[in-house]
């Protein structure tokens, strides 16, 4: 559905079920030249059990109007608009990577709207190679070939992802030239990877997180391998840790890994 967010149109997938008052809600804030669909798995399954789901396109991405986000806050700012738009008290928010960090300012800046914060495959700091950096914005194809080869440690998904035969490589590669051609006005490729590369209020914005954190992190991630969230792991105070055998792209390559890791985290 589109949602009027102070003045954006914000997309939320909901999982196939119409938004209800009476049950709590998940927020999920996918990473950079990402949209809904990476969870759309683990969306999906927690729409039919009892979820209000709101897996967001970020504005200026996919189906979402709207200016892109050049900095964590602003991508932030876009999450309160779309809990005040709905009128929700209180969201669980679930951020993959870019997603992460958003989804940590939004509990350090209204701990009273946040019920768990969930961080996969995330780092702090969350720094850029210039070398990507580069590509994103003048060769941003080459830079998505790069982008692939690093995020995943498969070829192939199990079962429980997108079937026998899919091609995690090429299903990836296709959904971000997607998102970057949804925007032709802003380069969100490499907007994202700036606003990544330069937020610098990691630790400050995790010691004013007052809800339970799960970190969901991948043993064979190059992106941001589980030692680079140690800095935001200490400072939790009712922090959890899973590892997952999986790359960066975890959603897709350990589906089932991270659907249970949610349930068991978000169980009343």
């Amino acid at each position: 559905m589109i949602i009027d967010a102070q003045g954006t149109p914000l997309y939320a997938y909901t999982g196939g079920k119409p938004f209800d008052p009476a049950k709590p809600t998940v927020v999920f804030i996918h990473g950079v030249l990402n949209d809904h669909s990476v969870w759309i798995l683990q969306s999906r399954y927690l729409a039919h059990h009892g979820w209000n789901v709101l897996a967001i396109d970020q504005p200026g991405h996919g189906k979402s109007g709207g200016e892109a986000p050049a900095t964590v806050q602003d991508a932030s700012r876009a999450v309160l608009g779309l809990l005040d738009a709905l009128k929700i008290e209180k969201a669980a928010l679930v951020g993959h990577s870019f997603g992460s960090l958003i989804a940590l300012q939004t509990a350090a800046d209204a701990p009273e709207r946040v019920s768990h914060l969930v961080m996969v495959g995330t780092a702090y700091p969350m720094k850029v190679s210039p070398a990507l950096l580069d590509s994103s914005l003048n060769q941003p194809m080459k830079a998505i070939d790069m982008v692939n080869v690093f995020s995943h440690s498969t070829l192939a998904p199990p079962p429980s992802a997108l079937g026998p035969g899919t091609w995690l490589h090429g299903g990836s590669k296709a959904l971000m030239r997607r998102v970057l051609a949804s925007n032709p006005k802003v380069n969100v490729f490499h907007r994202g990877f700036v606003a990544c590369d330069r937020y610098d209020l990691g630790e400050q914005a995790m010691d004013r997180v007052q809800c339970p954190t799960l970190f969901i992190l991948g043993t064979h991630d190059q992106m941001t391998p589980p030692k680079a969230a140690k800095a935001l792991i200490s400072r939790a105070k009712h922090g959890q840790t899973v590892l997952l055998r999986a790359g960066h792209s975890l959603m897709t390559e350990d589906p089932d890994g991270v659907l249970m890791a949610l349930l068991r985290f978000l169980k009343p």
